[in-house]
């Protein structure tokens, strides 16, 4: 399921490595964008690590979330073998999308060395622990996207709709702390925003956590996966037959 997953995400001429070209023109280009209004640094944070670490996890979050949520739908000539289910044809999907994000943070990171940019990290358990929450996050919101498709269709409109202002409420091209604290409240529900905050905070604790919580970014996804999985464990058989 793995490689047939992975031959049809590719399929084109650029391939896999588009998958690792496409972060850096975005990093790169809206780097180069925010030097005009904060410098080479934002908040005690190098620039290029700033955009980084944003566009990393948003992106991590908009590409994969399609992508997991179709997988259910896409793997169905496969569920006809009685050792394939619905749940195995995401955890693949998952998986995938976390083995490419990967690869690129890798290759990001190789390139900030080479740019002889100082890429510290004060807490790299904090960090794998979000990375960790954000795949966990994204999985489940997939999950119940690919069965409510199952019943409607239409719900594809629906995340589209959500999914398209996500970049600009994310806090991906600023930082929380550029805006007025009575504001806020606006952005906090968002659990982008504080992964991705956090995330900032956990390379450079200079960069400071006002604002975000882990324990709130944790009990999200705990809720989300707790109503994911009772959804499927309720309606599998039903996803089967449709």
């Amino acid at each position: 399921m793995f490689l047939r997953e992975l031959q049809g995400k590719f399929n084109d001429k650029l391939g896999l490595g588009w998958a690792f070209f496409e972060p850096f023109i975005f990093i790169f280009a809206l780097s180069f964008a925010r030097s005009f209004i904060s410098g080479d640094e934002v908040h005690s944070i190098p620039l290029l690590i700033f955009m980084m670490i944003g566009m990393v996890f948003i992106q991590s979050f908009m590409t994969s979330l399609g992508s997991i949520a179709s997988s259910i739908k896409r793997n169905k000539p496969l569920y006809a073998f009685r050792q394939v289910q619905p749940l195995a044809a995401l955890i693949t999907s998952v998986f995938l999308e976390f083995a490419i994000k990967f690869g690129a943070v890798c290759l990001l990171s190789l390139t900030l060395y080479l740019l002889r940019i100082d890429m510290q990290v004060d807490n790299p358990l904090l960090v794998i622990y979000l990375f960790f929450l954000l795949w966990v996050f994204c999985g489940s919101l997939g999950l119940l996207f690919g069965i409510i498709t199952t019943y409607i269709p239409e719900i594809n409109k629906v995340k589209n709709l959500i999914q398209r202002p996500m970049f600009f409420i994310s806090c991906t091209f600023f930082s929380l702390q550029d805006i007025p604290e009575k504001y806020w409240h606006y952005l906090n529900w968002n659990p982008m925003v504080h992964l991705i905050e956090l995330t900032r905070y956990a390379c450079f604790n200079s960069y400071g956590n006002a604002g975000v919580s882990i324990s709130y970014v944790t009990g999200i996804t705990i809720l989300m996966v707790f109503f994911s999985l009772a959804a499927y464990h309720i309606s599998w058989k039903q996803v089967l037959s449709r």
